[in-house]
């Protein structure tokens, strides 16, 4: 079967393939991670290669808006808790969606941007990763349309990983309350 699907494929699709894997890796680590600065630091790493591969496979919404993830989250490691950068991060994602819009389907890689920016300006720990969840699933959508199977495993991974991380860390919250937030 799967070479029936590498046989209607682009040479650009199947190196986009490639890329996801990579891209994978890193948020399948960063998310496994409990300290939020290493994960936001392996989050940029994945951005990386995701916007490489959302440019391969021609989703210049999402291309454009990952390259402003990767903004986001040098922004969001530094002013954490600023709502007037926030602000200016989500206009920025409105301004680069409505210039790269081409259908309806690019309503995902809008939502993924405006929850995790919202998630990694405004919250930490366990409330952080849920709605980074969120913006995974919206991800995992916008792969799946483009057709995508590396990044619909890898967003999919990112989404298992991140639950579990998330019942990791409220089980340690209730063994040591005065460690977590």
């Amino acid at each position: 079967m799967l070479p029936g699907v590498l046989e209607n494929m682009t040479y650009a699709e199947i190196a986009g393939q490639a890329v996801s894997l990579v891209a994978l890796g890193f948020c399948v680590a960063g998310f496994a991670s409990k300290q939020d600065d290493r994960l936001m630091v392996l989050l940029i790493s994945a951005n990386v290669a995701f916007a490489l591969q959302f440019a391969l496979f021609g989703s210049w919404t999402a291309a454009a808006l990952t390259l402003l993830v990767i903004v986001r989250i040098s922004l969001a490691r530094r002013y954490k808790g600023k709502v007037g950068v926030m602000l200016l991060v989500l206009l920025a994602c409105l301004v680069v969606a409505a210039l790269t819009w081409r259908d309806l389907t690019d309503v995902f890689p809008l939502a993924a941007a405006v929850l995790g920016t919202v998630g990694m300006f405004m919250l930490r720990g366990i409330p952080m990763r849920i709605v980074l969840a969120g913006a995974a699933f919206a991800w995992m959508l916008n792969n799946i349309v483009i057709g995508s199977v590396g990044g619909t495993l890898a967003e999919g991974l990112v989404l298992l990983t991140n639950l579990i991380t998330i019942h990791r860390l409220a089980r340690m919250k209730q063994r040591y309350p005065e460690v977590l937030p």
